[in-house]
């Protein structure tokens, strides 16, 4: 499937665009953006291994989240490694309430639990490929052509974690999906205090 297509898609199954104010505060907040983006790839990387290790009888799962952790590690390291060369440290940040939003969802136990993970995983790489594409035109030429470069596997992961979903329910999960798709929606319509790569509406934006 051809990037557009792919970007056409992610923002159909959204059921909202980012607001203008959230661009706008990310690009006076680049550093913080760059600062969470890498704790984002690193939280990725984690969220598929810990798939691996939960569910090691699942070969389809096991080789995507195998996939996945490596690039998202990768793209760990890259972010790291473009925040060096702008002087930018990489600390400890909080956390936005968008992962743990979403996951208030996810039922516990059985079948029910990993489905519900694999769809809160493919909104949230679905949201980030959106944000990067965003993003890209009005950042400097590196960062936009990283950004750029990031999209493609971002959207695969996106497919890849709707594709195990709706293997593992074995039923319809389309009215399930929607939940999901309407909290996300809220999460990202309403105000946050804190900017953070996948946070609300600032709720008050900085000043240049």
């Amino acid at each position: 499937m051809k990037l557009d297509d792919v970007l056409a898609e992610i923002r159909e199954f959204l059921l909202c665009p980012t607001p203008d104010a959230w661009v706008k505060e990310a690009l006076q907040q680049q550093d913080m953006l760059l600062i969470d983006h890498a704790n984002c790839e690193k939280k990725a990387a984690s969220t598929a291994m810990n798939l691996l290790y939960r569910y090691i009888d699942r070969e389809d799962l096991l080789k995507k989240m195998s996939q996945l952790a490596r690039e998202e590690l990768l793209h760990f390291e890259q972010v790291v490694g473009i925040m060096k060369e702008r002087g930018v440290a990489y600390r400890h940040v909080s956390s936005s309430r968008y992962a743990s939003g979403l996951r208030e969802l996810v039922r516990k136990g059985g079948e029910e639990e990993l489905v519900d993970v694999l769809i809160c995983g493919a909104l949230i790489e679905a949201r980030s490929c959106e944000r990067f594409a965003c993003l890209a035109p009005h950042l400097d030429d590196a960062l936009a052509k990283f950004y750029r470069s990031l999209l493609r596997s971002e959207g695969r992961h996106y497919q890849d974690y709707l594709t195990l979903a709706q293997q593992y329910a074995g039923t319809d999960i389309q009215p399930r999906i929607d939940e999901f798709r309407a909290v996300e929606r809220d999460l990202i319509l309403s105000e946050d205090e804190e900017f953070r790569f996948h946070s609300g509406v600032p709720a008050v934006a900085s000043v240049a």
